[in-house]
């Protein structure tokens, strides 16, 4: 057999299969997968339409255990040298933390061992068994027999339940590893909406189950996170485990679910986490730990000392680090970090799309002198700009613009995408409330709760939260919020995120947009709007949107302590710690005012783009349009040429798309009746556009049609309205002759048959392509 001659997966099956299943890696035991795809493929939006990019696909995965992968194989043809594959192998060991890389093309193996630094070429009978493998990776980290029963212990898998993706495994074997090692606070950082809690459930399962650590306290600081997850990631702990209520302690449970405030306060008698011993616990795991662990003086920081020699996990999207509060001094580094734009990359998250709208009174507005506001009090002589709006002054009009511009999306798109509307603070919730009602009286007539306030001091609102954020559930549609829904709600199915209110934190910005970051493809989830009245996306700019956090914790002796939440970086109150009555609201000092009678006017609408890289496009769509055409094609002529000479227009087409051309975004602001064709000679090179009608209707006006039959004629006159219509796409597929107008001709057999034949119907419709390019080209 000439090797030279076989394919990549000839090569894997005849030799590379053979080699590492008689070194012991059997298929049976799951000791290695072939194929292996670890990402979902980034989603790509094409206005309405969504497609996937290629996932990463590693040719042989080699595991120790089930969901304990050791090593990675890159298999190439025998036409490629032997370590072809190992740059390709490195990256993927690097994305997946494997310690052992493999290159092959058949006649033996590329070895890099990460643990070293070293390579080594072996021939096919040398590779490894699993065994060698697992003894070299343990001594190369130091872990001794009696920590080895620790890492190897399964993981928690029921038959057709989920499995962890790569990261999430990573996160997990990351934490057990750094526990067995006696590292005793850990903190991991993964974006909304990517399984902490599911990746939290496994790494106390995995512990429990090994007797590594036997008593567990699980804390959060909303009653939404500990119920969702007790009856969702942590089920399968059953009678083990309890949730603290009302501040009564049962010691005869083994996990424990607990709200911080539910068990600390500030009378002594609310701290009955002290009615635990100081050792009671081995494990604490501590959910968005950004919200107030990171502060010394916080309530979370009294609970985590007192159970100082149990070893703590903090989790979060979103470390916070500011001059005087820090994750990262508490904790430590993070051990694993996997960020939204990874996220987004590999097609777990959603990509976004960003709509900023300002409006004339935004810049400023000063009232004119002895000006009084709708209750008669008069307006102090100032400007007042988008700052002071909803907070210490209301522009009505302003609110009513918001809610218009908000429902003539939702009616372009669909009135039933889920939409969560952050205002300024709860009098704000309300009356945008009022508003988007009085912009759906049509909706709201049919089910008063098509718009709610969910907000944390209104129980009505509050009881519709688990309707808001599950997908079976058709009402509520729209939730106006202030902070009730800005973290830890797992709204799977929101569309669209309305920010009307500063951010001046990017934990709480971060936060905000991990609402729509979810994917759910049963509910046709795949991305989601921003509408930004208030300049927040401005962070998108920041270097630390989605970097590594910086620690720049520095307080010297005598500096204060910021306090955490419940006071936000803008001054507002955050609501949602009212839901379990920690605080009572803080009223503002000065007086509200409230102006109804001054219009405000919608100055500016800009939709921004982003490329597939998820950089944000800072140019003009036309001008990074015409820059990418003219990379593609030198001149005119040039893409004339490729044009006329390609079989199928929609090749060309696809392949622009996929160099990150933005072509359906470029027909909204160019034009929907333009084809194609037609946008690019336009912006890339200056042509006069056709509207599609216009080079159908010229077409029609030549008499190339009388050469074929009556009934092929009225097939063709058939074809040029279809592409009038909808465009070059539909005219290249067979399948168009099955639907309407074209029945009426016959079946499709019948129809091909009146050209004379397949070959003969294909040519026509090439010539019918050829005479539509051709006029004004």
């Amino acid at each position: 057999m000439i090797k030279s001659k076989l394919s990549e997966r000839d090569i894997c099956t005849k030799y590379i299969t053979p080699a590492i299943s008689d070194a012991g890696w059997n298929e049976n035991p799951h000791h290695f997968r072939e194929e292996v795809y670890f990402t979902a493929g980034r989603i790509k939006v094409r206005g309405k339409l969504v497609s996937r990019g290629k996932g990463k696909r590693a040719d042989y995965i080699l595991y120790s255990k089930p969901n304990q992968p050791i090593a990675v194989i890159e298999a190439k043809d025998n036409t490629h040298s032997i370590g072809t594959g190992m740059q390709q192998g490195l990256e993927y060991a690097e994305i997946l933390d494997l310690p052992f890389v493999y290159s092959s093309n058949g006649y033996g193996f590329v070895e890099h061992d990460k643990t070293t630094g070293k390579e080594r070429e072996l021939v096919l009978h040398e590779f490894p068994t699993p065994e060698e493998l697992w003894n070299r990776l343990n001594i190369s980290k130091g872990i001794e027999p009696e920590q080895e029963k620790i890492i190897t212990q399964d993981y928690h898998y029921e038959a057709g339940g989920k499995t962890p993706r790569y990261y999430q495994r990573v996160a997990i074997n990351r934490a057990v590893e750094a526990i067995i090692k006696a590292q005793n606070r850990i903190l991991l950082v993964m974006a909304t909406g990517t399984g902490k809690t599911y990746v939290a459930f496994q790494i106390i399962w995995r512990l429990w189950k090994a007797r590594a650590k036997k008593r567990i306290l699980y804390l959060a600081d909303r009653n939404i996170l500990i119920d969702q997850t007790v009856v969702n990631d942590f089920k399968p702990f059953g009678d083990k485990m309890t949730k603290i209520k009302k501040r009564q302690v049962d010691k005869s449970y083994e996990i424990y679910m607990a709200l911080y405030q539910g068990v600390s306060g500030p009378e002594e008698w609310k701290n009955i986490y002290k009615q635990f011993s100081r050792d009671f616990f081995d494990l604490i795991i501590v959910d968005e730990c950004h919200r107030g662990s990171a502060a010394e003086d916080s309530a979370w920081r009294e609970i985590l000392e007192y159970y100082s020699s149990a070893t703590q996990i903090g989790m979060t999207a979103t470390p916070r680090e500011t001059k005087y509060i820090s994750n990262i001094h508490y904790f430590g580094d993070p051990v694993y970090t996997y960020s939204l734009k990874q996220g987004i990359e590999d097609g777990f998250l959603a990509p976004y799309k960003v709509i900023r709208i300002g409006m004339d009174k935004d810049s400023g507005w000063r009232p004119e002198d002895g000006k009084e506001d709708k209750y008669g009090y008069e307006i102090p002589d100032q400007i007042y700009n988008i700052k002071d709006f909803d907070r210490n002054l209301v522009l009505e009009k302003r609110t009513e613009r918001v809610a218009e511009k908000v429902s003539e999306f939702l009616k372009k798109t669909n009135r039933f995408d889920k939409t969560i509307i952050f205002c300024q603070n709860i009098d704000h919730a309300e009356r945008m409330r009022k508003a988007i009602v009085n912009e759906n009286n049509d909706e709201v007539e049919k089910n008063y709760k098509y718009v709610m306030r969910i907000t944390g001091d209104n129980d009505e609102g509050k009881m519709e939260l688990d309707n808001f954020i599950t997908p079976e559930s058709r009402y509520p549609v729209i939730a106006t919020t202030s902070k009730l829904l800005s973290t830890g709600v797992d709204a799977q199915t929101c569309k669209l995120i309305v920010l009307d209110k500063s951010i001046n934190s990017m934990t709480e910005f971060k936060q905000i947009i991990g609402r729509g970051t979810r994917i759910n493809e049963e509910f046709n989830k795949y991305y989601f709007t921003i509408m930004d009245f208030r300049q927040a996306t401005n962070n998108f700019a920041e270097p630390t949107f989605d970097g590594e956090p910086v620690q720049i914790y520095e307080p010297g002796e005598d500096d204060p302590i910021e306090p955490p939440d419940p006071l936000s970086s803008n001054g507002d109150v955050d609501d949602y710690v009212l839901i379990n009555n920690s605080i009572q609201e803080i009223h503002e000092l000065q007086r509200k005012l409230y102006v109804d009678d001054v219009e405000v006017f919608v100055e500016r609408e800009q939709v921004q783009y982003y490329r597939d890289d998820g950089k944000l496009i800072t140019e003009s769509l036309k001008d990074f349009t015409k820059k990418k055409i003219l990379k593609e094609y030198t001149s005119l002529d040039d893409f004339l040429r490729q044009w006329k000479a390609s079989e199928k227009k929609n090749a060309i087409i696809e392949e622009l798309m996929e160099q990150g051309i933005l072509l359906y975004e470029l027909q909204e602001e160019v034009g929907k009746d333009f084809d194609p064709f037609d946008l690019i000679c336009h912006v890339a090179f200056d042509k006069p556009p056709l509207t599609r009608r216009e080079r159908a209707s010229n077409v029609k006006k030549k008499s190339y049609f009388t050469k074929y039959g009556d009934n092929a004629r009225a097939v063709l006159d058939a074809l040029l309205d279809k592409y009038a219509d909808e465009g070059i796409k539909n005219l290249e597929s067979m399948e168009i002759l099955r639907i309407k107008p074209f029945d009426q001709f016959g079946s499709p057999v019948e129809i091909i048959k009146s050209f004379g034949g397949k070959e003969r119907y294909l040519e026509a419709i090439k010539e019918l392509e050829n005479q539509i390019y051709e006029v004004a080209a």
